[in-house]
């Protein structure tokens, strides 16, 4: 996937344009990570702010929409290809603003671009 590529859901994903992902539950490989609080594109940068609860002190996390591996409309929920430990590693999302900044979501881009590929799981 090209640096370009994770600000885009992947075709494979199955997110269809209409549907509204805010309170779909976000499923990490290795566990829930929250709830889908809003979906913002600044820039071309696709994005979806989760609100991860209280396992990350109750913040927010930003993930680019590249990252998603499936949408489950039936289920509300959306797949991520990437564990929770990354995403809590991720270049910390504070305020509302930084969705605004460049050069923020270009840091949060290359962080989940250099992460590691994952094999899907077994159907």
């Amino acid at each position: 996937m090209t640096i370009e590529g994770i600000w885009a859901y992947p075709a494979e994903a199955g997110r269809t344009g209409g549907t509204d992902l805010t309170g779909f539950t976000v499923v990490a490989a290795d566990g829930t990570v929250g709830h889908v609080d809003r979906e913002a594109e600044h820039f071309g940068m696709r994005h979806l702010v989760v609100d991860t609860g209280v396992w990350v002190f109750g913040r927010s996390a930003l993930v680019p929409a590249g990252v998603v591996s499936r949408v489950d409309p039936a289920g509300r929920r959306v797949e991520v290809a990437c564990s929770r430990a990354e995403i809590k590693d991720a270049p910390r999302f504070r305020t509302d603003s930084e969705t605004l900044d460049r050069d923020y979501l270009t840091r949060v881009g290359e962080y989940y671009h250099g992460l590691p590929p994952r094999e899907p799981d077994p159907a």
